[in-house]
């Protein structure tokens, strides 16, 4: 049966309603303002909002192999040297590091904050197997690109077993 535009749809009123967690109906967005300003005490114009500082944030990576080497790329602008670590055990990869100079002293409040500050950490398992031993790894930071090459690993081909 086809759905219609009014089968159990929550409006966005009610799904704002639903996420304040008030059951009462809200008629209009600017009523769904208010009702958040009333349950913090706050008037709207003087909300402020905060960042949450819970979660390290996640590095974004590409990783693909060639026929010897598997190779890891992770955009890193504005990270030196000094702030990354990268460490390998068991064939998983783990990055990590701090992204320093989001804060300015003089901030009174923040509009918009799309850029991640802080603490950031990726653990990867990687698709295939590698060698591990310092002169087979590469890594290097360039134009705000980590590149990880890692050689891989020699795997036999599988032999056939004649059944008699």
């Amino acid at each position: 049966m086809a759905r219609t535009n009014s089968d159990d749809l929550l409006i966005d009123d009610e799904l704002a309603a639903a996420f304040m967690g008030d059951d009462s109906e809200v008629s209009t967005p600017a009523e769904a303002e208010e009702v958040a300003a009333s349950d913090s005490g706050e008037t709207v114009e003087d909300e402020e909002w905060e960042p949450a500082d819970d979660f390290p944030g996640q590095l974004a990576v590409d990783v693909y192999e060639t026929a010897d080497k598997l190779v890891v790329k992770a955009r890193t602008a504005g990270i030196s040297k000094s702030d990354l670590d990268v460490s390998i055990s068991d064939n998983i990869l783990t990055i990590s590091g701090v992204l320093s100079g989001g804060e300015d002293e003089q901030t009174t409040r923040w509009h918009i904050q799309e850029c991640y500050w802080g603490e950031f950490s990726r653990t990867i398992a990687l698709p295939v197997q590698v060698r591990e031993d310092e002169n087979s790894v590469k890594a290097e930071l360039k134009d705000g690109v980590l590149t990880i090459t890692f050689e891989k690993e020699k795997v036999e081909a599988p032999k056939k077993i004649e059944i008699q």
